[in-house]
């Protein structure tokens, strides 16, 4: 058997709420969520994604693009994506996006990952905390018409032009095999995800979309006009280009929310109330198993 080189991996990333922070004032009366009501931070589960593809390049050698769809703002994880090993970065933003459910996601980043070119795996984190549905990687996979594998843990071969990866099941675990390409949707239980790169922070560290160029020009009093800056990031490979719904050539009843079929009915505020007490002994070892157990269970940390 052969070992396939040179992968050409895909990742789609998110930029979520911080979601351990829900306050009554998060959600709109209209069933939608007041982004601005939260701080904002990489999908957990999308950072093992990129983790695993980063991995990829490593042993079998290619590239690693980074996708997001979101406001201007979500240019921050596609720079902490550059930061961390990822190869060329790409922003999804355009008003006409707002409101999509799973459905509309997925028609858009098919679009997105086919105007990206040609690929040998899709990464996705198995699913976001905002919404937990698990729902548009499959999807995707779907309307990119290339086989799946959810859940993936790791990834046991690449030889052939065909994947073997494990499987993090409920009651243990399986090993499937998929020709390629292929998508792979990755839980936590994968790996641990690599820190930033100082090097790289260096290195990318004037990084910034064309959206962003006004905002960077401040920073630098070299520069007198908004195009010498950008002339000067283009030719050092540091501008972050943005699609829009036109980049992508979206048909645009299918974007948003016009063309997103779920809808929130009612929302109900839940009010969590205390109905047990845990004596905790006051010693180290006391409040070190209780500092554990509120980390665990996303209280603190």
């Amino acid at each position: 058997m052969t070992e396939t080189k040179n992968i050409r991996s895909v990742v789609l990333i998110k930029q979520v709420p911080d979601t351990h922070h829900v306050t009554g004032e998060v959600m709109t009366k209209d069933g939608t969520m007041n982004r601005g009501a939260l701080s904002a931070i990489f999908n957990p589960e999308d950072l093992n994604a990129l983790e695993m593809a980063l991995q990829v390049r490593e042993k079998h050698g290619g590239t690693v693009t980074v996708i997001t769809m979101g406001p201007p703002k979500a240019a921050d994880i596609l720079r902490d994506s550059l930061y961390r090993g990822a190869d060329r970065a790409i922003l999804l933003t355009d008003r006409k996006f707002a409101g999509a459910d799973t459905l509309a996601t997925s028609y858009t980043l098919q679009c997105a990952v086919e105007k990206s070119g040609p690929f040998d795996l899709v990464f996705c984190g198995r699913q976001a905390i905002d919404g937990d549905t698990a729902q548009v990687g499959p999807q995707l996979a779907e309307k990119l018409n290339v086989p799946q594998i959810t859940y993936a843990e790791s990834i046991l071969e690449l030889k052939d032009g065909g994947i073997t990866v494990q499987r993090a099941l409920e009651g243990g675990t399986e090993i499937v095999h998929s020709a390629l390409p292929c998508l792979i949707t990755v839980v936590a239980s994968a790996n641990t995800p690599r820190p930033p790169s100082a090097r790289r922070r260096i290195e990318y560290k004037l990084a910034a979309t064309e959206l962003e160029i006004p905002a960077q020009l401040a920073r630098w009093p070299e520069f007198k006009t908004e195009a010498q800056l950008q002339s000067f990031l283009a030719a050092r490979g540091q501008i972050i280009p943005v699609w829009t719904a036109a980049d992508i050539g979206v048909e645009e009843e299918k974007i948003g929310l016009a063309g997103s079929p779920t809808q929130v009915h009612k929302v109900n505020f839940v009010v969590l109330e205390s109905t047990a007490s845990k004596d905790v002994a006051p010693t180290r070892e006391g409040i070190a198993a209780m500092i554990e157990e509120l980390v665990k269970e996303y209280i603190v940390g």
